[in-house]
């Protein structure tokens, strides 16, 4: 036996499997939207930590790759922050701060390092280098002996150590932090013990 199939039930059969076919592509589309929509808007609610945790370093030593995406997702952030509004919180971050250089040298030469009534200028070069602002740490200077004993500690707010130039042209900068890649020179004038052989500068949070 043998027969033909009417083109009438033949369309009908093809489009009933067609129906299945486009509802599940359909799904897909909507499920890959809301999960882009979850994405985005998990960005905009978690960006105070998700932005530091991601936030690479833009000194050199990390992957081209990665600081290009992050400054991609810094627009991103930037336009929801212009659309749906946003709540800054600037992060404090003892990795963001690079000491590039130190000098320790007498005001007067003449009078020499270990005099006690001479006061000695210490030039420190320190930088953020993370891809954000953070928040101005203390800095603290350590003075040792010969035998790399501490004998002095001396700690500088942000107030007292950045330059007064800076911070008149960065007038919030307790709030919003040193922007990312801001390169900071500053001297201070310290007093060196009579036994004073050496110092240590480092960068700490209260």
């Amino acid at each position: 036996m043998h027969g033909t199939l009417n083109k009438d039930k033949q369309s009908n059969s093809e489009s009933t499997f067609a129906a299945p076919a486009q509802k599940k592509s359909l799904k897909l589309v909507l499920l890959a939207a809301l999960f882009l929509l979850l994405l985005i808007f998990g960005e905009h609610l978690s960006r105070n930590s998700l932005l530091p945790a991601l936030a690479p370093r833009i000194d050199g030593t990390s992957n081209s790759i990665s600081v290009s995406a992050f400054h991609v997702l810094q627009h991103i952030d930037a336009k929801l922050c212009r659309a749906l509004g946003c709540l800054d919180r600037t992060v404090s971050d003892f990795s963001a701060w690079k000491i590039t250089s130190a000098a320790l040298a007498p005001e007067n030469a003449r009078e020499g390092l270990k005099n006690p009534a001479n006061q000695s200028l210490l030039q420190v070069e320190i930088q953020n280098r993370l891809a954000i602002a953070v928040l101005a740490p203390n800095l603290e200077i350590s003075l040792t002996d010969a035998e790399e004993s501490e004998i002095k500690s001396l700690q500088f707010t942000p107030q007292e150590w950045l330059p007064k130039a800076w911070q008149e042209s960065h007038p919030d900068f307790l709030k919003k932090g040193i922007p990312s890649g801001e390169m900071l020179q500053l001297e201070l004038l310290i007093s060196l013990p009579l036994n004073a052989a050496g110092y240590r500068v480092r960068v700490l949070y209260p």
